[in-house]
């Protein structure tokens, strides 16, 4: 390798399997186990990327999912490109091709490096401040502010992978492989319970797995080999399922959990054709086990984002675990113990440590004496004042730390090196736990946030519940567990635990330089290139909440979400501004934990599957009787029966013809159908529509409108009384998901006292239509015995009845205006009872029509369809349906807003019918109507909802909204089109058989 940065022989690389991969067009080599990011640090490559705002070379920081600079395009410019994707988490194929992100024209020159050099005009806020003025500048400001947006590049073409998503059920969940999450999964699976182990790393083990801590002892053991046998143990236990590569996500209330789990991405391009890439688990687990550990904090100081300035524990993993030198003159720079640990296991690598530069005054632990012993030099109460090297740090420049710990004092001093190991303690990796609801509480003397109060029936366990040292996790663990599994001992209960506690801490989240912060580049946020600068500004500038203060600087808006800054940001507020830490809190935690690709979250409905075509159960004859169909919701409806190359006008007039004529059959399967029962029934269905139900009588039908709490018609329908405390509800086709959701949420947070209980059971009945005078024949030729006369089944009643040894329900109403019935029958005899239908009606010239002349018929009678004639901001009083308005009632949803100022005004659009004076032309729905012409500008008096030619009328029909509507029957109006001016009149909206004599023909 170049400049021999591969160390040694790891027992997590296999250096036999050499994988050759792209980088930047360049081919290098590694090993079938390294990152990306461990791979290009063996070859000695440390500038991965540029930054968002300033355009910094960046690169690789940590050794996990929270790297903020390392992200990398996958891919470019071919199907199953990526952006965004951490060089941490890629694990390297052969084949795999990636680039640099957001530097043109390459990554060594980009011209973007113009910001760094105007950064002073380019504080936080300067978007806000800049582009506001002059106002007719917006359109060459947008073209360069959109062109210099975002890192990487989205996908142009179709994605060529397959997802998954799977239900997962657990009695426990344990979310988090290191050494807490692995016993706890073990003592929980060998109690008798379900347990499922996930994690995102393609080993388990954690930090203890590669970490040969001379200091830390289990069993007399080495932490590491003593973790190892667990995890060899793990395969022997029948009721624990392990899920490696596997990332959670989001943790939703209870213990709603979404994980990620990669199938694919880690082989190269031939072995993942036709596998699925990523699956989406959907967990839900009676116990959560949250054991996510924590991330080392990075230390704010005068540019301190150079590429080779990296995360103590990250030069450690790749040291340790890939067997990488992540340089050959190390420095590293600390306020813990940790960096000494980390210090000490390259030392007895060969790699050399030049300095530990410690903020503290001294530390009297063994690991630091290890560290002196070992010859390595310590500067105690120092602090970085600076560093050197454009596209890799070369140098540091150090001072001795004033007795306040406000300044420095002394000498600068410069230290040449080619890697900066940096340690500002440790964070709880809190995120999950407060995705779910949790309560967080402040650590005054480790400055941490950890978990306080539980939402749901879980723990967090290990360091992030704030324990630290082995002693402490394991020791925590076993009460933890014994109180929370209900067991009575663990595993672990009288281990042997050498393990040495960390006495020596001292916290600066800000530290001092020798300039004035003005003249500072001190980063926070290292994606969007947030300063401590930037966020004194914002204190400065009046904002005081730490969520304000996030969106004005973008402090933890990348796509790392401020893992790593987020602390250092809070303590810069609460320093600044003279408060606590724990009073300010934290910004909110949001899902997903890490980046989900599209295709994980849509799974495998995408294209034709993007969204589910239903069908009734007749559908298979429709489509061998040529019907047209059309999509309404999620239904596939009979849209007209064209016969002979007939037009769709020719086969509507045909249809509805027929339906007045004789008889006419319609499939009304996909009305939304809602069962609601319990004893509270009648005074539920009184609180939702408008008019009285609480007298209808048991077998008897009646209409009903539901309104928004705005008075605005919401859905209507017919509901009909089965029985005592049983009713079955119908609802439009397309709001029937709607109205159960909203009656759903009325029941459980408006009503919970009623007992009332709704099912959807739509897809249950299949339901046909029988509409025309000879309606009543064809159900008599079916149903013999069922009495069919106006006296004994009178319109708007309903009849429990058998189509030979089949239960069904006949209903005599009526959406044409015709005599008219409907069969509901179970859905696995629709196709039967409607071919059944079919034969009986031959004599009569039984004519299949479709839901354009359903549309038709309705519209002659001048029956509304909610969501055409309707628009979100129409009342019953509006539509002319002041009957349906009960005055006697209390109370019904929307009652009060029926009686605001605004919807009594007289002037408001009202349902009319119009009558073109030329009865030929139909008119155009959406046409709009004006009472004057060569206005400037035009009043707009309304607009045309529902316009057809009537067969049965010989002319042409439409209904409309019109402002004062009800106070204009008679008068003529226009409508403008495009080439002429169509005159209309205004009339009653009913223009077929007003009287209703033919509902009883």
């Amino acid at each position: 390798m170049l400049d021999k940065l591969r160390i040694k022989s790891s027992e997590f690389i296999d250096e036999t399997n050499r994988i050759s991969f792209k980088f930047n067009e360049k081919k290098y080599y590694g090993f079938k186990g390294d990152t990306l990011a461990s791979a290009l640090l063996a070859n000695n490559i440390h500038l991965i990327g540029r930054s968002f705002k300033y355009h910094r070379p960046r690169g690789i920081m940590t050794a996990g999912s929270e790297e903020p600079n390392a992200i990398v395009q996958v891919n470019d410019k071919t199907e199953r490109t990526e952006p965004n994707v951490r060089a941490t988490e890629i694990e390297i194929y052969e084949g795999l091709e990636v680039s640099s992100q957001n530097c043109w024209p390459n990554v060594n020159f980009d011209i973007g490096g113009i910001n760094n050099l105007i950064s002073s005009f380019l504080p936080a806020g300067f978007y806000y401040k800049t582009f506001m003025w002059p106002a007719n500048f917006w359109e060459k400001y947008e073209y360069f502010i959109r062109h210099s947006a975002g890192l990487g590049k989205s996908p142009t073409k179709k994605d060529p992978d397959i997802y998954d998503h799977r239900y997962v059920h657990c009695d426990v969940l344990v979310v988090g492989g290191g050494i807490s999450g692995i016993l706890a999964a073990k003592n929980a699976a060998k109690n008798n319970l379900k347990t499922l182990l996930v994690d995102e790393k393609n080993e388990l083990g954690g930090a203890t797995i590669y970490q040969n801590k001379e200091f830390n002892k289990i069993e007399k053991q080495n932490s590491s080999d003593w973790l190892k046998k667990e995890i060899q143990e793990l395969k022997n236990i029948k009721n624990l399922e392990v899920k490696i590569r596997t990332s959670v996500a989001a943790f939703h209330g209870y213990n709603y959990l979404l994980a990620r789990e990669n199938l694919t991405d880690h082989l190269e391009k031939k072995d993942k054709l036709g596998k699925i890439r990523q699956r989406l688990l959907k967990i839900r687990a009676k116990k959560v086990i949250l054991a996510t550990g924590s991330l080392e904090r990075p230390l704010v100081f005068n540019n301190n984002d150079r590429p080779g300035i990296m995360l103590s524990s990250a030069i450690q993993k790749y040291a340790d675990f890939f067997g990488v030198a992540c340089g050959k003159k190390i420095i590293f720079f600390t306020n813990n113990d940790s960096a000494y640990e980390t210090a000490f296991s390259l030392h007895n690598k060969g790699i050399k440590v030049v300095r530990i530069i410690d903020i503290r005054d001294n530390s009297n632990s063994k690991i630091v004496k290890a560290v002196e012993n070992a010859g390595i030099k310590i500067h105690w109460s120092h602090t970085i004042v600076d560093t050197k090297g454009y596209k890799k740090i070369n140098n540091i420049s150090i001072m001795k730390l004033s007795n306040d710990n406000m300044s420095v004092i002394g000498k600068k001093i410069d230290i040449s090196c080619d890697c900066l190991g940096i340690a500002g303690g440790w964070t709880p990796a809190v995120h999950l736990f407060t995705q779910s609801g949790g309560k967080l509480t402040f650590d005054e003397e480790n400055k941490i946030f950890i978990p306080f109060k539980y939402p749901s029936d879980q723990i967090s366990v290990g360091s992030c519940n704030g324990d630290f040292s082995i002693s402490e996790i394991i020791r925590n663990l076993s009460i933890n567990l014994k109180n929370f599994l209900k067991i009575d001992q663990t595993d672990f209960d009288n281990i042997n635990i050498e393990s040495e506690k960390e006495n020596s801490k001292k916290n600066i989240w800000l530290l001092p330089s020798d300039k004035t912060i003005g003249k500072t580049k001190s980063f926070v946020d290292y994606q969007n290139d947030a300063t401590a600068k930037d966020i004194k500004l914002a204190l400065r500038e009046g904002f005081r909440s730490i969520e304000h203060v996030k969106r004005y600087t973008t402090t933890g808006m990348g796509t790392d979400q401020g893992k790593l800054g987020n602390m250092h940001a809070l303590g810069i507020i609460a320093d600044t501004a003279g408060v606590k830490m724990g009073e300010l809190g934290t910004t909110t935690f949001r899902p997903p934990y890490t980046p989900l690709t599209f295709g994980t979250i849509v799974g495998r409905n995408v294209g034709e599957f993007f969204d589910i075509f239903r069908r009734t159960p007749m559908n298979d004859w429709h489509i061998n009787n040529k019907a047209k169909f059309e999509n309404v919701g999620q239904w596939k409806r009979a849209w007209y029966y064209p016969i002979n190359q007939e037009t769709m006008n020719q086969a509507v007039q045909r249809e509805s013809k027929a339906a007045r004529e004789s008889v006419g059959i319609l499939d009304a399967s996909t009305l939304g159908k809602i069962d609601i029962q319990g004893s509270d029934a009648s005074e539920f269905l009184n609180r939702v529509y408008t008019n009285a139900w609480s007298k209808l009588a048991i077998g008897k039908c009646r209409y009903g409108l539901m309104l928004n709490e705005d008075g605005m018609v919401y859905d209507d329908g017919v509901t009909t009384r089965l029985g005592e405390n049983h009713y079955i509800m119908t609802t439009t086709t397309g709001g029937a998901a709607n109205v159960l959701g909203k009656l759903e949420d009325y029941l459980q947070t408006e009503w919970p006292e009623l007992d009332v209980y709704l099912t959807s059971v739509t897809d249950h009945f299949a339901t046909v239509s029988l509409c025309g005078p000879n309606s009543k024949k064809i159900l008599n030729k079916i149903i013999p015995d069922l009495d069919l006369s106006n006296e004994k089944f009178p319109h708007m009643s309903f009849k429990e009845s058998q189509i030979g040894n089949i239960q069904c329900r006949i209903m005599r109403i009526s959406f044409t205006g015709e005599h008219s019935y409907e069969i509901n029958i179970q859905a696995s005899y629709g196709k039967s009872v409607w071919e059944k239908c079919m034969e009986a009606g031959k004599e009569y010239n039984i004519t299949p029509y479709g839901t354009e002349t359903m549309h038709l018929l309705r519209a002659e009678k001048g029956f509304i369809i909610v969501g055409q004639d309707t628009d979100g901001t129409m009342t019953p009083i509006d539509l002319q349906m002041d009957w349906i308005v009960s005055k006697k009632k209390y109370d019904f949803i929307g009652k009060r807003s029926l009686y605001r100022s605004d919807t009594i005004r007289d002037d408001r659009k009202q349902l009319v019918g119009l009558l073109t004076d030329d009865q030929n032309i139909v008119l155009e729905e959406g046409a709009q109507i004006v009472s004057k012409l060569n206005q400037n500008p035009v009043q707009m008096l309304g607009h045309v909802t529902s316009s057809y030619f009537s067969p049965n009328l010989n002319k042409s029909i439409a209904l409309a909204v019109v402002k004062g509507g009800k106070n204009m029957l008679g008068k003529k109006l226009f409508i403008p089109m495009e080439n002429k001016i169509i005159n209309v009149t205004v009339v009653n909206p009913i223009f077929f058989d007003e009287e209703n004599k033919r509902l009883n023909a």
